[in-house]
């Protein structure tokens, strides 16, 4: 349990380290600290409508080595394999599809991106993870799997051997595993079937979509195209929205559209974001986050409870029993918080400098930084994902 408060104003500085958040952040102020290069158009926008897709299908992933599904509780996976061998000509009679035991198959879920410009025959990667109850899909292979998208359409085939990363063993009741065994992928596992339309060639405008809403972004990008293909070319419609007018001849377009993302944005600053991994404890902070002066005070609560089975015996020929009792001992354990001074920082490293003193761990951190954004000294945003 850890308690956080903010004061307005400063009170004393107490310095302390932390190796790993030291380490990290150190990294971080290093890889930052390099000279900023003026950001591209394609890196902080895309074209309206050009886009990946998701697809998604049911399969069936066979060869595996008594590691499958057990059928009896994942009725899907024989319903699954009894309507696979319908398709191939064999009919199984309901009451043995219903008692089939097929150790050696495992139902999946198999997913993939469809990226933009796709066309018929080009490969593509995919995921598979189980959705039964199988205990590894190594050395399996997926059969035949349409891949739908949103619409209901089939838009890719998905068939393969699973690249499985994890490793495992049991025996005797002991087990080993590392890593995951079951989600795998295939690479260039999939087949694209289906062509999916997109808006670059229709009209005589394109429309840019920034990837984060920034006013003065949409401006600078306007005003890149404008210098570079005469007045008029480029109007920002929004925070987020640019038109641009674009050829009408496809070459010319692609050619239009490669010189446009190639063009830079002078004097561009990032959002400033902090980005939170709260499963990992991981914090990763862009050059543009500053820290206004606060003040600190981070301390520990840890309560320990130790629990000892005691035997109480009855006296001879007194017809009791033998009762084993629990004797439990609790104890509270309170670090005292310390007030610490954190300065105005108006770089990245400076940053660094003031969280360090902190000595929390990244896992502390978190909170930390939740505490002084809502206190309104931290200059950024926050993203937990």
């Amino acid at each position: 349990m850890h308690n956080f408060f903010i004061t307005p104003k400063p009170s004393r500085a107490v310095p302390a380290t932390a190796l790993l958040l030291v380490s990290m952040l150190a990294l971080l102020a290093a890889l930052f600290s390099a000279p900023a290069q003026a950001a591209r158009i394609k890196e902080v926008a895309a074209v309206e409508g050009v886009r990946s897709n998701q697809l998604t299908g049911f399969g069936l992933v066979v060869g595996l080595d008594g590691t499958g599904d057990q059928t009896t509780q994942m009725p899907y996976t024989s319903q699954g394999i009894a309507n696979y061998l319908q398709q191939l000509g064999i009919t199984l009679p309901a009451a043995s599809a219903s008692s089939l035991q097929m150790k050696n198959v495992a139902a999946v879920l198999v997913t993939a991106q469809l990226p933009a410009f796709a066309r018929p025959g080009q490969a593509i990667d995919v995921n598979v993870s189980s959705v039964g109850n199988s205990k590894s899909l190594k050395g399996g292979m997926l059969i035949s799997t349409p891949l739908k998208g949103a619409d209901g359409e089939i838009y890719a085939v998905a068939q393969g051997n699973l690249i499985i990363a994890g490793a495992g063993a049991a025996a005797a009741g002991s087990k080993v595993q590392v890593n995951h065994l079951s989600a795998g992928r295939i690479p260039n596992g999939a087949q694209v079937e289906r062509i999916v339309p997109t808006p670059l060639q229709e009209g005589n405008t394109l429309t840019l979509g920034l990837e984060a809403s920034d006013f003065q972004t949409a401006r600078k990008v306007a005003q890149a195209i404008n210098t570079k293909f005469g007045a008029g070319s480029a109007q920002a419609l929004d925070g987020r929205t640019i038109r641009v007018n674009a050829p009408m001849e496809p070459d010319a377009r692609v050619t239009f559209m490669a010189e446009l993302e190639e063009l830079p944005l002078q004097d561009s600053v990032a959002a400033a974001k902090v980005v939170i991994n709260a499963r990992t404890g991981s914090i990763v902070l862009n050059q543009a986050v500053t820290l206004g002066p606060c003040a600190i005070a981070h301390g520990n609560l840890s309560i320990s409870i130790n629990t000892t089975p005691s035997v109480s015996q009855p006296n001879a020929l007194s017809g009791g029993t033998t009762q084993v009792t629990e004797k439990s001992d609790i104890q509270i354990k309170a670090e005292p918080g310390m007030l610490i001074q954190l300065p105005a920082a108006p770089q990245l490293a400076d940053v660094v400098r003031a969280l360090n003193s902190l000595g929390a761990t990244p896992q502390d951190l978190l909170a930390i930084l939740q505490a002084i954004k809502a206190a309104g000294a931290l200059n950024a945003e926050l993203e937990v994902i």
